[in-house]
């Protein structure tokens, strides 16, 4: 199962700064990550696939969709992950969070998926607990699972990992890596990065490279000496 996404000469001005210039590619990989350095235009890149930025010029394409025409659906079928879980847990309890994804669904629907959602996260015994309290670890994990738990066909991580310690970042990561579901992975983590079955190089807002992992990153890393 692959990803589906096309963006043919894509720029992206925001705040009357162009962060994206004539970006063209296809992602066609299960597990594509996305590296360069702070401000190469990496989040604002993948903020273009569910919508949350509309390019300035050129096409996106996510399965057939354009994020800008078809917001609802696209938010539907492309769960994004952000840096900071706070963003995105709403809710004062891990259950309660969970379920707020589901509305509409049947009460016992709902319920089933919300009990395996908290078993896969590994917080069964946290479902009642105020998600305040949760570690930051946890929060990430609860997160993850709150875009799962709406089954889309793509999930957008945009530096899941970037808060976390060393166990709770390997954590995510393999949570991440066993998705089923094909992932578009914005990270830092070379090591992470290297598991992935594509990487994506953007420096100053363009795509300088594309390719297997090894040599994407050999690629980066000579960008970077």
């Amino acid at each position: 199962m692959s990803p589906d996404v096309e963006l043919r000469a894509v720029s992206l001005i925001l705040d009357g700064r162009t962060v994206l210039r004539d970006v063209s590619m296809n992602l066609t990989a299960r597990r594509t990550a996305v590296i360069g350095a702070n401000g190469s235009g990496k989040s604002s890149l993948v903020r273009l696939l569910n919508g949350l930025h509309v390019a300035t010029t050129g096409s996106v394409r996510v399965a057939g969709l354009d994020p800008a025409r078809s917001t609802r659906e696209i938010r539907r079928r492309v769960g994004f992950v952000f840096a900071d879980p706070e963003a995105q847990i709403l809710m004062p309890t891990p259950a309660e969070d969970l379920a707020l994804s589901l509305r509409g669904l049947p009460a016992d629907e709902r319920t089933a998926r919300v009990e395996g959602a908290l078993e896969w996260c590994g917080l069964g015994a946290l479902r009642d607990a105020p998600a305040s309290e949760l570690s930051g670890g946890e929060k990430q994990l609860l997160a993850l699972a709150s875009v799962l738990i709406g089954r889309p066909d793509l999930v957008v991580a945009d530096e899941p990992t970037t808060r976390l310690d060393l166990r709770n970042s390997r954590r995510i990561g393999d949570a991440l890596m066993e998705l089923n579901t094909p992932l578009v992975l914005v990270t830092h983590d070379l090591d992470l990065a290297g598991r992935c079955d594509e990487v994506v190089l953007i420096e100053r807002g363009r795509v300088l490279a594309q390719g297997a992992p090894d040599d994407v990153i050999s690629a980066y890393l000579q960008v970077c000496a």
